[in-house]
């Protein structure tokens, strides 16, 4: 029985064989892994840290901003003045090149790749091999900047290129695009002022890209690559926040009318009584005066937008004075051109001015329609002989005559009447001295060169005297900028509201959505509708009004336009110092008199010419401003047109026609008979003879092959077919 136990089967042999054998490469599997385990805690020991830092630099590599874009600016129609386009930076990483340059043969990609970039780019084989040598532990190193996608289209080609199996058919490795965005301008100079322009790091530079940067500017985002827990490469990425949009209140085809009209005027009188341009400086701010939009604005201080740092581009050296430039002479010279005539400069206003100074007493009820006055064509105020433009004096006139014949007598004695604290009150309700909160930076504010009366005034040189509020009366002793002077006088036509002057009309977000409308904002009514009624009516005789009975004439008779209805004031301002030599002359007008929906406001500072005081210069520009501006703003003629104006309009009428008339064509010689020309490719072509085509058959497709899946068309129902004592305007 025990010999039996002792005896083994066959099968128990065969199971007892798998066992040991299975115990065997249990303990080879232990062995190995054993083995593992040894060579991995002698890695980590030996070379850990190396490995660590290997790992570390490629996910900081691979760690990539993502630039936001900045907000566009249009104009009021939509059309584009400011965007940003996306260009890319090439980017070497020679770290990445040189790792397996020396360990491996088969993953060295320095030769093909620098080979590619100077393929591509046209990039200096020394240079780039310089650059090699000297980087080769960076992970970043800038080869060109700015490119389009069509300058690195063929590199992504050859970079992405691949065999019939999907494998990469050349060996390109480190350099990557990085993407960035470059500011463009597509009209260059066009509304520069208004505009402005970036530097480096989205940062506004004047204009509407400083006031709104912050608007403009969004977030940068980021992209990450890096080893998760399972040691795979994973990516996350917070996208880029784009930056707002901003719809300016500018009309791109008014502010060209603006801009042509000065530029005309400055050649025209160029090197007519001195060397240079037509004046010093021209400008022009055109407002709709119910809502306070600059629908344009510019004067011939222009630069382009898109290269502002050049001074030879920009027109303010020759390329041999520029070499010989200093850096503060050269920023000088920019800072002055960049610089806002219209709303940083400061000047005596002129005539232009009365207006304020006969709506306000009126408003007072110092002085009342109708009432008259003597002008004998000078006062005699605090010891000073005064004079008015006509020295010989006007007559009696009334209170319309004295803005229509732009009289300083008149204007004194109504201000005598006013008093200094009525006057002065007044100025600060139409805001001058004051900055007017226009969304531009570097508005001047003019409080420190106007006067005040005793008890409220700064310092006492500022203190205004009986001489002071004489000359101050009709524009002379104080100083205003363009703006605080459109705004103002828009005040005392529009009803008597004054509204906050501003460049925007609405803040648009990255989609293109409505964020936020800039609503107009009236400050205040400085006067009545009834005072402003009267002063539309006295500005629109000052255009039309008849010669009086002491041969006066109106002052702003040649800004008349035929056929339209217009109102608006001259101004003739003597400049520091008072040699009767230099001077700035304005107009100021609107349209419809009767309902006002745009005031132009035109500045020439120092004419070149050998008289400069008469504002015909700067009534030139308006009108030739208006001439076009008005049918395009739908304003249209609704007077009969004077007499004195017929031979004008002819005149232009046919001037017109000559430039449009088309020069005569060489004469054509006739066609055969039988042939026509195709009007669609120019061919002369023979028709077909109807005698020998026929025409009974309404067989239309011929030999054509017929589709064999066409249906018949089966019809559907009901289916059928801008001192003291000198004289002004």
């Amino acid at each position: 029985m025990s010999r039996h136990r002792r005896k083994l089967t066959r099968k128990q042999k065969i199971t007892l064989k798998m066992k040991q054998k299975l115990a065997l490469l249990f303990v080879v599997i232990v062995l190995v892994l054993l083995a593992v385990i040894i060579r991995l805690v002698y890695i980590n020991r030996v070379s850990g840290e190396r490995y660590t830092k290997k790992v570390l630099a490629q996910q900081d590599a691979n760690s990539t901003t993502l630039p936001y874009k900045r907000g566009d600016i249009y104009d009021r129609n939509g059309t584009v003045l400011a965007t940003s386009e996306k260009v890319y930076n090439l980017i070497l990483d020679p770290k990445v090149l040189w790792e397996y340059h020396d360990e491996d043969p088969e993953k060295d990609y320095v030769e093909p790749t620098l080979q590619a970039l100077v393929s591509c780019f046209e990039i200096d084989r020394s240079e780039l091999d310089t650059l090699m040598s000297e980087k080769k532990d960076s992970h970043y190193v800038p080869l060109k900047k700015q490119l389009t996608k069509d300058q690195v289209q063929g590199f992504l080609d050859m970079q992405d290129e691949k065999d019939d199996k999907g494998n990469k058919v050349n060996r390109i490795e480190g350099v990557w695009l990085e993407e960035d965005y470059l500011r463009r301008y597509p009209y260059d100079s066009l509304a520069c002022n208004v505009i402005g322009y970036t530097v480096s790091g989205n940062v506004g530079q004047y204009g509407i890209e400083q006031q709104y940067s912050s608007t403009l500017n969004g977030e940068n985002g980021r992209s990450y690559n890096f080893l998760n827990e399972d040691l795979e490469q994973d990516k996350t990425v917070r996208a880029a926040v784009d930056g707002d949009s901003v719809v300016s209140t500018i009309d791109v085809t008014l502010q060209e009318i603006v801009e042509k009209a000065i530029d005309e005027f400055q050649e025209k009188y160029r090197d007519a009584a001195r060397e240079g341009a037509g004046s010093k400086t021209a400008a022009a701010i055109m407002m709709d005066p119910n809502t306070g939009e600059i629908l344009a604005m510019s004067s011939n201080r222009r630069y382009d937008l898109n290269n502002p740092y050049d001074v030879v581009a920009n027109g303010l050296y020759s390329e041999e004075d520029a070499a010989n430039l200093s850096e503060e002479d050269r920023l000088n010279a920019l800072n002055e051109l960049w610089r806002n005539f219209c709303v940083s400069d400061t000047y005596e206003p002129g005539s232009t001015a009365k207006p304020i100074t006969v709506a306000a007493a009126l408003e007072t009820g110092v002085v009342h329609d109708g009432d008259t006055f003597l002008c004998d064509g000078n006062q005699t105020v605090g010891g000073h002989t005064i004079w008015c433009a006509k020295k010989i004096g006007h007559g009696i006139i009334d209170l319309e005559g004295a803005l229509k014949y732009s009289c300083n007598d008149a204007l004194m004695q109504i201000a005598a009447k006013l008093g200094e604290e009525n006057y002065s009150r007044y100025q600060n309700l139409f805001n001058l001295g004051l900055r007017t909160g226009i969304d531009l930076p570097g508005e001047a504010r003019t409080d420190s060169l106007i006067y005040y009366p005793a008890g409220s005034a700064p310092s006492e040189n500022l203190t205004m005297g009986a001489t002071d509020l004489a000359t101050n009366s009709f524009g002379q002793n104080f100083n205003v900028t363009m703006i605080q002077m459109v705004s103002a006088f828009s005040a005392t036509i529009n009803g008597g509201s004054y509204y906050q002057p501003h460049v925007v009309k609405k803040i648009l977000d990255s989609d293109g959505g409505t964020l936020r409308n800039v609503e107009p904002v009236v400050l205040r009514k400085p006067i009545s509708a009834k005072t402003s009624a009267l002063i539309r009516k006295y500005l629109y005789n000052t255009i039309y009004g008849p010669q009086d009975a002491n041969g006066n004439n109106a002052t702003g008779k040649s800004a008349r336009i035929a056929g339209y209805s217009l109102g608006g004031k001259t101004g003739t301002a003597e400049k520091i110092p008072r040699d009767k030599t230099n001077y700035l002359v304005s107009f100021i007008g609107f349209a419809p008199a009767d309902d006002p929906q745009v005031v132009l406001y035109v500045v020439v500072d120092e004419p070149n010419a050998a008289k400069q005081s008469t504002s015909s210069f700067a009534i030139e520009i308006w009108k030739n401003i208006m001439k076009e501006a008005l049918p395009y703003l739908n304003i249209y003629p609704t007077e009969e047109i004077p007499d004195d104006l017929k031979a004008e309009v002819e005149a232009e009428q046919a001037a017109a026609a000559a430039a449009s008339e088309e020069e005569p064509s060489e004469e054509e010689a006739p066609l055969e008979e039988g042939t026509v020309i195709d009007p669609q490719t120019g061919e002369t072509v023979t028709m077909p003879d109807p005698d020998s085509v026929d025409q009974s058959s309404d067989d239309v497709l011929g030999d054509s092959p017929v589709n064999e899946n066409l249906v018949d068309i089966v019809p559907q129902d009901g289916a059928e077919d801008s001192s003291a004592g000198n004289p002004t305007e």
